[in-house]
């Protein structure tokens, strides 16, 4: 559909020449002879643009502008205006108009201006589009669930959400801890802003403290320029550390600064630099037990702890797994364009009764893999995994030690076969058993792994 332009001028010749103009370019263009009358069309009409002339009778191009600017349209807005009234028109645009022509108007810089002005019009309402869709996908609302449980977590992004206060959210991995860090932003005054999410269980320990707070060029080996870390990239906005536990102690004290000053150093700078962000953190650990091992700050587990979210685990909100799973397969059956009417009676007792050892993450996984396999219009036993069909057989417990020692012998057979495959790269194993490096000496230490 053409873009919609009125042409204002008292002057017909001008008038119609730019309206003739911007007809052969396509436009649909509406003609207005002074501002009184290109008004009461606006009132009645809505138009993409507004070409006026500045000095006409009955109300001036800059009247005219004010009164657009009170109709709240989004109506841009051209003044046409005489060299000796350049001041003029610059006043127009610091008072909201777009741009400017001078008299006499060259067809080709209007066109070229025009085309231009929709151009970055057109992106501005796309990447206000997006953002819209990206808070209606991570507004606190679509966090699926009825029950107490999750009905408190609701009521404390809603609370807290309009705030500046640092969270920390906690629960077992898989629980959805990042998508009540993207409500919580989301639902803030700083949605416009940035939502920079950061794994601190990802990143080596050497890098870490460069990758959150920057450095200048030269401060060590391979830092070849100046480099701003996610801290200043969130600056505005919120910054979401992830695994927060898994934090290096020396750096625990540079947070706490930001936390308290709003001020952190870059590596090899003497300069503070000045940040104003928003801070959520995440662990899956009892930081308090971290504390107490000597492993995690006290004073930062105080700072970050202003008000915890805590995420119950599924096994706390059985009434919720139907609704989940049915959310699940409506969001894999929409992208493989698949016709799955549901889920078959049998296959849903066996999902609730299931133990959810990975939380949301790992019921999500399954119904992906089951619109995969399914070929008939409701998923069955057979289109999940094996585990949901077999009945296991009895566990002999008196040949078995406690339970402590068996996830002990599992973890350390587990690292070990990672370090195994990996040629005993502590860094290539860290990566794939998808923890920091610092985490994996000490589990080497803890488990008395010879590698």
């Amino acid at each position: 559909m053409p873009e919609r332009i009125l042409v204002v001028d008292d002057e017909d010749i001008i008038r119609e020449s730019l309206a003739f103009v911007l007809r052969k370019e396509g436009y649909t263009v509406h003609e207005a002879e002074n501002g009184l009358a290109a008004y009461n069309k606006l009132v009645e009409e809505s138009f993409d643009l507004v070409i006026t002339d500045l000095e006409m009778p009955q109300m001036k191009g800059i009247e005219l502008l004010e009164e657009i600017k009170k109709l709240n349209i989004q109506t841009s807005v051209v003044i046409i205006t005489a060299f000796g009234s350049l001041d003029t028109a610059i006043s127009a645009l610091r008072n909201g108009a777009s741009d400017y022509l001078l008299k006499p108007v060259e067809f080709d810089e209007l066109i070229i201006k025009i085309k231009r002005l929709f151009e970055i019009k057109n992106l501005l309402m796309e990447n206000r589009l997006l953002r819209k869709e990206v808070q209606r996908n991570y507004d606190f609302e679509n966090i699926i669930g009825k029950s107490t449980a999750i009905k408190k977590v609701y009521e404390m992004i809603q609370t807290v959400a309009e705030t500046d206060t640092t969270v920390l959210i906690t629960g077992k991995s898989g629980t959805g801890k990042e998508l009540v860090a993207k409500a919580l932003h989301y639902s803030s005054r700083r949605k416009n802003k940035p939502l920079v999410s950061v794994n601190c269980g990802t990143i080596t320990e050497n890098l870490i403290e460069s990758e959150l707070f920057g450095h200048k060029k030269g401060s060590f080996t391979g830092a070849i320029a100046d480099k701003d870390g996610y801290v200043k990239a969130a600056d505005g906005g919120t910054l979401f550390l992830d695994e927060i536990s898994e934090l290096p102690l020396q750096l625990q004290v540079k947070l706490l600064r930001v936390l308290q000053e709003k001020e952190y150093t870059p590596v090899g700078s003497t300069a503070s630099i000045q940040v104003n962000v928003r801070f959520i953190a995440s662990t899956n650990r009892d930081l308090k037990e971290e504390v107490n091992a000597g492993r995690f700050r006290e004073d930062l587990y105080y700072r970050l702890n202003i008000v915890e979210i805590n995420l119950p685990s599924l096994k706390e909100r059985e009434e919720d797994i139907t609704l989940l799973a049915d959310h699940f397969l409506n969001k894999y059956r929409r992208e493989m364009n698949k016709n799955i009417k549901g889920i078959d009676p049998e296959a849903m007792r066996a999902i609730i009764a299931y133990e959810w050892k990975g939380e949301i993450r790992e019921l999500e996984n399954t119904l992906e893999r089951a619109v995969i396999f399914c070929k008939d219009e409701f998923i069955t036993l057979k289109d999940l995994p094996q585990v949901f069909n077999s009945k296991t057989a009895a566990t002999d417990f008196s040949k078995m030690g406690s339970l402590e020692e068996s996830v002990r012998k599992f973890e350390k057979d587990y690292i070990y076969k990672a370090l195994e495959n990996n040629n005993f790269d502590k860094e290539k194993t860290a990566d794939l058993l998808k923890v920091g490096l610092s985490t994996l000496y000490r589990k080497l230490k803890e488990l008395d792994i010879k590698a």
